[in-house]
């Protein structure tokens, strides 16, 4: 019943520790901008990181141009790159074998990000995963024209893999705007995780169909499903 499965990267199978919202912190207090670290994380997770900024002043009713978004996008991504290069970062626990049981499923692997590819690349290149094998496919959110809480990131995953119906389709994410882009997909099941950005509480706001602390948990989902 379930064909392809997508999920999020940072905080749903990859564990970076939050750098990525440590760093979006950083570039904003380097630049000025007086905001604490919840509000970022509260904010911005999940997101395109341009529009994760371009959000997070305006929570703070701050006074910004277009410059100075690509001035603090442009030192995010270069502090970024520095540190995942010098951090550690590794694998959920339970990815690998939960990839594996979806392979023997039958059901497609999607990983899909608020980063842009390059990044996404590089991080995936750090776990020495590898599309095709690993998973099966990668979208990210300069794929796209619209990112989350859009659906196109998930939509053209879809397309790419002849699926026809959102019906077929799961989505996994550690993040409110992870749950509002399956939603807006019309995904079957809309799986919230509590290994990332957001609590169980936060994520529940967003009205997931399952919430779960662990990728096993999956495997009953799925198997319930095809029990349905």
């Amino acid at each position: 019943m379930i064909e392809m499965a997508v999920f999020d990267m940072a905080g749903t199978v990859i564990n970076e520790h939050n750098i990525v919202y440590k760093t979006l912190h950083q570039s904003l207090k380097e630049a000025g901008v007086d905001v604490d670290y919840e509000t970022v994380l509260l904010n911005g997770a999940g997101k395109e990181k341009k529009q994760a900024l371009i959000d997070i002043l305006k929570i703070l009713s701050a006074n910004y141009d277009l410059a100075f978004v690509d001035r603090c996008y442009r030192r995010f991504r270069e502090m970024l790159s520095h540190a995942y290069l010098h951090n550690e970062i590794s694998q959920q626990p339970g990815a690998d074998e939960t990839f594996a049981f979806l392979q023997e499923k039958g059901i497609r692997i999607v990983l899909n990000t608020g980063y842009d590819r390059s990044t996404a690349e590089d991080l995936i290149d750090r776990l020495d995963w590898r599309i095709g094998e690993s998973f099966d496919f990668l979208v990210t959110a300069s794929d796209v024209f619209a990112s989350r809480p859009a659906p196109e990131m998930i939509q053209l995953a879809m397309s790419h893999f002849m699926i026809k119906h959102p019906y077929f389709v799961i989505k996994v994410g550690d993040s409110i705007i992870d749950i509002e882009e399956g939603r807006n997909a019309d995904c079957r099941y809309v799986i919230g995780i509590t290994t990332g950005a957001h609590t169980r509480e936060q994520l529940s706001r967003a009205k997931p169909t399952h919430i779960i602390d662990r990728l096993t948990e999956l495997r009953k989902i799925v198997n319930d499903c095809s029990s349905e």
